[in-house]
């Protein structure tokens, strides 16, 4: 619009349900992001419109430069995707705040000309002292519109002025302080001051660029934290100077910590959206467990509930006003326990695809893994895709399977927990194995005698009634030989896919130590 006049100003009229979100470049992306962005896109989704991402990078104080690319990461890593941003365009480009200033000077001038703005020309240290003043006196803090109706010469007269002025918008006693949100209903917030909505370097504050933004945007519906309730008389108040009509509202609850305190990134790590990729979390359980934050469980046809659902889901059944009013408690173990779950549900190769990223990171397996490495990572992963709750936990269980057996460390617990037998239970198990064939049969897979049922047969037979040993402590010595481990996948399983030479090796070199 950065064409466009005063009196040029007219209102979108879009013809589809358009929401947004739009994230400040200031750091590693916040889960509330996702968390709002969630919502936008379902009830986008539902009803056929549009959800468009748009970077909101005026605060050039605060900003980083590849801040922005891990929003695109991470929103895309989630799957919630968008119809219209900065990397894709669309009809209302560009999508970045920086790229649009000349977008809002025609708004303020129009306000400025009708007497709903005025120049300020207070500098800080005068603003300082106002405050200061009205804290001591115990009065209302806010604006003492010392600049209103006052030209530039006039203002320069007086103490405190500044060459380079912001505007303000001017807030009349009658200003509207009653708004319907579409999750809480009638709301009333506090009466706002005289907000500066242009800065002195000509970058507009939120307060302007947002309600510009969403209008120029065609925005029909605004997602954003309760925290902005106090600032919607603002908006409204903006959007009614302009002569535009204002979105519909939706203020959801906010994520808070054990402590009931609103998450912040400097206390809580899990506040950086980009940690929950790092650390082994779905993106359909991560999802899942903010879809549940702010709304209720699936109800079954028998009125039972069910908390795991997919987005789909979700979207399809959604309704603003089953949106928790309240602050929900961002449970860790809650979110560890729907991971685990979407986990189990995996099959089991894309189970070991996605294992794939965090064994390369750790140093278990190379960037380009050869099929032998692939297939025995596809046999691993069936045996402990049931043991772990997080993504990254399998590298201490897999390590042990692509480690050369000479190689293998033995860890200080699982040697700690080794009892007096352990020497007689591993000579035995080598005697026991030893006549088992390790050849990989026939070339249609038959007459392979190294199977875990042929191994576990043997050592029981040979430990738990030849030497008299409860199975309970029979094979503690074989898991340390074998894994390193003092825990570990299923020993018997573990052997077969080792294969007979490892085993044997591995078995042999414990019992040198002893």
């Amino acid at each position: 619009m950065s064409d466009k006049t005063a009196a040029t100003i007219e209102p979108a009229t879009p013809d589809e349900v358009r929401l947004r979100v739009a994230p400040s470049p200031t750091g590693d992306p916040h889960v509330g992001t996702a968390y709002m962005a969630m919502f936008d896109l379902a009830f986008a989704r539902q009803q056929g419109g549009k959800f468009v991402l748009r970077i909101e990078d005026t605060d050039r104080a605060r900003f980083q430069a590849d801040s922005e690319q891990q929003i695109f990461d991470t929103l895309e890593w989630l799957g919630l995707t968008w119809d219209e941003g900065p990397d894709k365009g669309g009809p209302y480009a560009p999508y970045r705040q920086s790229e649009r200033l000349d977008t809002y000077k025609p708004y303020v001038q129009k306000l400025l000309d009708e007497g709903k703005a005025y120049y300020c020309y207070c500098t800080s240290e005068r603003l300082a002292e106002m405050r200061e003043f009205q804290q001591k006196q115990k009065l209302p803090t806010g604006y003492d519109r010392m600049c209103y109706g006052k030209t530039r010469e006039e203002r320069s007269k007086e103490p405190g002025f500044s060459d380079n002025p912001v505007v303000r918008m001017f807030v009349p006693d009658d200003a509207p302080l009653t708004f319907t949100d579409l999750i809480r209903g009638e709301v009333k917030a506090p009466r706002p001051d005289d907000q500066v909505i242009l800065k002195a370097d000509g970058f507009p504050t939120y307060h302007l660029a947002v309600v510009v933004d969403d209008h120029e945007m065609a925005i029909t519906h605004v997602v954003r934290g309760e925290e902005w309730i106090s600032s919607t008389p603002k908006h409204i108040l903006l959007y009614q100077g302009l002569g535009l009509e204002p979105p519909k509202f939706a203020h959801m609850p906010l994520l808070r910590d054990e402590k009931k305190a609103k998450i912040s990134k400097r206390k809580s790590p899990w506040a950086r959206l980009t940690w929950f990729k790092e650390q082994g979390y779905l993106p359909e359980a991560l999802l899942n467990f903010l879809a549940l934050l702010g709304y209720p469980p699936v109800i079954e046809t028998d009125g039972s509930e069910r908390e795991v659902f997919t987005f789909e889901e979700f979207s399809k059944n959604f309704e603003w006003s089953k949106v928790n009013t309240v602050g929900p408690i961002f449970n860790l173990d809650k979110l560890n326990w729907l991971n685990g779950h979407y986990i189990r549900e995996l099959p089991t190769r894309e189970f070991a695809t996605r294992l794939l990223p965090f064994l390369v990171k750790d140093g278990v397996l190379s960037e380009q893994p050869s099929l032998p490495e692939l297939g025995r990572l596809n046999l691993v992963a069936e045996q402990i895709q049931t043991r772990i709750n997080l993504l990254s936990e399998a590298t201490a269980l897999v390590a042990p399977f692509f480690c050369k057996d000479d190689e293998l460390p033995i860890a200080d617990d699982a040697r700690a927990q080794l009892k007096e037998t352990a020497p007689q239970v591993i000579d035995a198990a080598i005697e026991a194995l030893e006549p088992i064939s390790g050849s990989l049969g026939k070339p249609d897979g038959s007459d392979v005698e190294w199977t875990h049922e042929r191994i576990e047969a043997a050592l029981r037979e040979a430990i738990v009634e030849g030497l008299g040993i409860k199975p309970k402590f029979a094979f503690g010595p074989l898991r340390t030989a074998v894994s390193g481990q003092r825990i570990s996948p299923p020993l018997f399983e573990s052997m077969e896919i080792l294969g007979k030479h490892s085993t044997m090796e591995r078995l042999k070199a414990l019992r040198a130590t002893l």
